[in-house]
């Protein structure tokens, strides 16, 4: 079994790919396998969320590439971004995992939040694909900042001034 306790810089050429859902990838002790079959144990930091393209650094040298699985998932188009604003907050006040995109909020295939969203007034159609929601106002975990160190990543914060 090839043991993951790190990540690996961002450039670093994949010799293996580890497809996940955004469930498995959130967690970080995780028993799996690898796209080839092979068994894979992860055993890193706590809070750490992987993102389809984040890198691994195996025990044995390989690097692993990160794959975000396709899921079923549930989509609500609108021009009207009060709109979406609106949905948005609705199911973030549930504290669902949303991914946000152009005129479009993403979330994963429930009925009930489907219903919701309907009432709501945006129209929802069921889908199947990778999914990479938000990661939230607090977390630690993903950036699409600087890489200083292999698996290190910053987070850039600018003002509004």
């Amino acid at each position: 079994m090839i043991l993951i306790e790190q990540c690996a810089a961002s450039n670093a050429e994949p010799g293996a790919r580890l497809v996940l859902p955004f469930d498995a990838r959130c967690k970080s002790r995780l028993r799996t396998r690898l796209e080839s079959g092979e068994e894979v144990g992860l055993f890193l930091e706590r809070g750490t969320v992987l993102r389809g393209g984040d890198r691994l650094a195996g025990n044995d040298g390989r690097v692993v590439e990160v794959v975000a699985a396709p899921e079923a998932l549930m989509e609500a188009r609108s021009e009207d971004r009060m709109l979406l604003a609106r949905v948005a907050y609705h199911l973030g006040n549930r504290h669902v995992p949303v991914q946000v995109g152009p005129n479009w909020l993403r979330f994963a295939a429930d009925h009930v939040l489907g219903d919701m969203v309907a009432g709501l007034g945006l129209p929802v159609t069921e889908l199947v694909a990778a999914f990479e929601p938000e990661a939230g106002a607090y977390a630690s975990g993903h950036s699409h900042g600087i890489a200083t160190t292999p698996g290190a990543r910053i987070h850039q914060y600018r003002s509004g001034a």
